[in-house]
């Protein structure tokens, strides 16, 4: 299989993997402006795809060494779109606020990056049967010098800034925490947030566990560490940490319902293993 990988600006973002629409308490929408007919049709015919994912480790990434567009998200959708013909993955990148923009004006077929399953979201796009599911941490500086396990922690303490990716989650659980806009700092992707955490420019960066353990482990200045514990966010139940799953337009029913088929045929697959 081959896989080509090309940079956009921010505001024209790809949209790879997406999740199924009957996962979210809301439909999304029943058309689309810019979405093409015949996605699923035309795909197959040529055997490729275009998608869109940010640049977030281990969710999805471009590693350097092999050119390779990987990670969880771009590797499920080779699993999935191959069984459906289709060979070749055209990765786009972007910044992760821009992602769900890009796909609703048509400019990718589908999304692969880490997204939780949100109310919001769902008004806009289609999502898949979920894939995994994750909760959030910290990475601090190493001792956790304000003691930081919460969001209602930071909300506690006024002068603390918090690093955010823009466009993420973590922003709304922030803000039902009580954390001021002022207190946040947005970054465009999860590396350089936890560069603005080693320079000072914030005391906490917020991410899912998997983002930010990879991270620290990329990281060898010893100066940072991951937050233990990190208490669950306000609206997230105990058994229900954020799903994650494949992304597409409402407006591409057919893709979408191909799509929708495979995470449970790979589900089923690896339950008998």
């Amino acid at each position: 299989m081959s896989e080509r990988v090309r940079t956009i600006a921010p505001m024209a973002a790809l949209l790879l993997l997406a999740l199924v629409a009957g996962a979210c308490s809301e439909r999304a929408p029943d058309t689309q402006g810019g979405a093409p007919a015949g996605t699923l049709e035309r795909v197959r015919a040529a055997k490729s795809i275009k998608v869109g994912f940010a640049n977030e480790a281990p969710y999805a990434y471009l590693d350097i060494a092999s050119g390779r567009l990987t990670g969880e998200g771009p590797e499920i959708a080779r699993v999935v779109l191959g069984k459906m013909g289709i060979s070749e993955v055209e990765g786009v990148l972007t910044e992760f606020g821009s992602l769900i923009p890009g796909l609703r004006a048509g400019r990718f077929d589908l999304i692969a990056a880490g997204m939780y399953i949100l109310p919001e979201r769902c008004k806009q796009i289609a999502f898949s049967n979920p894939t995994y599911s994750v909760g959030d941490g910290f990475a601090v500086a190493k001792g956790n010098p304000l003691d930081l396990h919460s969001y209602a922690d930071l909300a506690r303490q006024p002068a603390a800034r918090l690093g955010i990716v823009a466009g993420t989650a973590q922003r709304q659980y922030a803000r039902s925490a009580g954390i001021a806009d002022a207190q946040l700092v947005r970054f465009p992707e999860a590396p350089s947030a936890l560069e603005g955490l080693a320079a000072g420019r914030v005391d906490a960066f917020a991410g899912t566990r998997l983002t930010i353990n990879f991270l620290l482990t990329l990281n060898k200045s010893g100066q940072l560490e991951s937050a233990k514990p990190v208490h669950r966010p306000a609206g997230q139940q105990q058994a229900d940490p954020r799903l994650r799953c494949l992304r597409v337009s409402s407006g591409r029913r057919r893709l979408a319902q191909g799509i929708q088929q495979r995470p449970r045929e790979i589900h089923r697959h690896s339950a008998s293993r």
